[in-house]
């Protein structure tokens, strides 16, 4: 019934719906920095039932395209939601223009797109071919690997695989507690008995592994277990304890999670400033072992059953931003109606699942001996 009244409507209303016609191709320029411009082009077609499918291309940034998780076209806004580089674009069609905004990490920035034809459109580049992956059999270690202690001024931690070509695994800033609960899959609650330096002093580190290919997160954490046991001298072993935890399950309303398009081994997760991320490649258990790394003060339990992996984008108002307000007695400031909302109704609204407090026995490490790095 619901195909008989759009195609009465559609007959009833031919020029409307040619004129407010979205498919194709559409281009136009963001300048997210004086003196820098990137050319985006936006092609969206039609599914089988009819829904929008849009993919993204920045010509100026290699090409790649990027499938957007949701297109929609409601009498003349187009919304456009990128949740792999948590991005999004919102604007008003007219004619063969459409004047709009592009969202992604910090303020909107205008994007204005023109319907392209065979003599204006831009060439786009072809793509580069994807990372090989390391061998799904493979038991690697690595062949060369350099730890310096950090440079005090330097901002901001991460790990990275890849930085510099081929599948090279870096990291700043890291102390040897962050490397023990990525090796191991841990919150810090769940590592015991290591001396205060642990915590506090700072790492670079640089390794090779001795096999060619993009490790998987296996394999990653395989090799970290390996180096932190050869250049740390650590030993230790296990306890199982019941702790705090979060646990996170899908809610009555269903997951709103979009399965990720992309091909590789490894997630990703980037900090958007405070109370953002930007999630890509990842299943929700590689995401709680993140939130309990990064976000939350205990461990985080999986419990969701599922098995895909998403790419999505968070966006919540931190607990601790009126702690130092709290602490002095002030009177903490009216919060922002436009302000987004704490994480765990975050959690619901955006992603469809339950962050719940619980208890549950984890896995404990209790470490018997470590040292400081041996030399290079």
């Amino acid at each position: 019934m619901k195909k008989l009244i759009v195609w009465i409507f559609a007959l009833a209303a031919v020029p409307a719906l040619l004129a407010q016609n979205i498919t194709g191709s559409w281009q136009g320029s963001l300048q997210p920095a004086p003196g820098r411009t990137l050319r985006i082009v936006f092609k969206i077609s039609r599914a089988d039932d009819e829904s929008l499918k849009a993919t993204i291309y920045s010509i100026d940034q290699g090409g790649q395209p990027i499938d957007a998780s949701s297109a929609t076209l409601q009498g003349s806004t187009l919304k456009v939601a990128i949740n792999a580089i948590g991005g999004g674009y919102e604007g008003k069609l007219n004619g063969d223009a459409i004047s709009g905004t592009w969202t992604q990490g910090g303020s909107p920035m205008p994007l204005n797109l023109d319907r392209a034809t065979p003599a204006t459109a831009w060439t786009i580049p072809e793509p580069p071919p994807p990372p090989k992956q390391m061998a799904a059999d493979a038991n690697p270690s690595f062949e060369v690997a350099t730890i310096k202690p950090s440079d005090p001024a330097s901002q901001g931690a991460s790990m990275l695989v890849g930085r510099g070509g081929a599948n090279l695994f870096t990291t700043t800033n890291s102390t040897l507690s962050d490397l023990i609960t990525f090796a191991y899959g841990l919150h810090a609650r769940q590592v015991t008995g290591g001396p205060s330096w642990m915590e506090t002093e700072k790492y670079d580190i640089n390794a090779k592994p001795d096999q060619p290919g993009i490790p998987n997160v296996t394999q990653l954490r395989t090799m970290v277990q390996k180096l932190i046991a050869d250049r740390f001298a650590l030993t230790f072993h296990h306890e199982k304890k019941d702790l705090s935890v979060y646990a996170i399950t899908v809610a009555k309303t269903g997951s709103k999670l979009s399965k990720s398009q992309s091909k590789g081994n490894l997630p990703g997760f980037g900090g958007r400033g405070p109370g953002a991320i930007g999630v890509q490649n990842s299943t929700m258990a590689e995401f709680a072992e993140f939130l309990q790394s990064r976000i939350v003060d205990r461990p985080v339990v999986d419990q969701t059953a599922l098995t895909d992996r998403f790419d999505f984008q968070l966006k919540w108002t931190p607990d601790n931003a009126i702690a130092p307000l709290a602490a002095t007695g002030a009177t903490p400031a009216a919060p922002n109606p436009d302000d987004p909302p704490d994480l765990f109704t975050a959690f619901q609204q955006q992603l469809g699942l339950k962050l719940e407090a619980a208890h549950a026995p984890v896995d404990v490490l209790v470490i018997d001996k470590v040292e400081k790095p041996s030399a290079n």
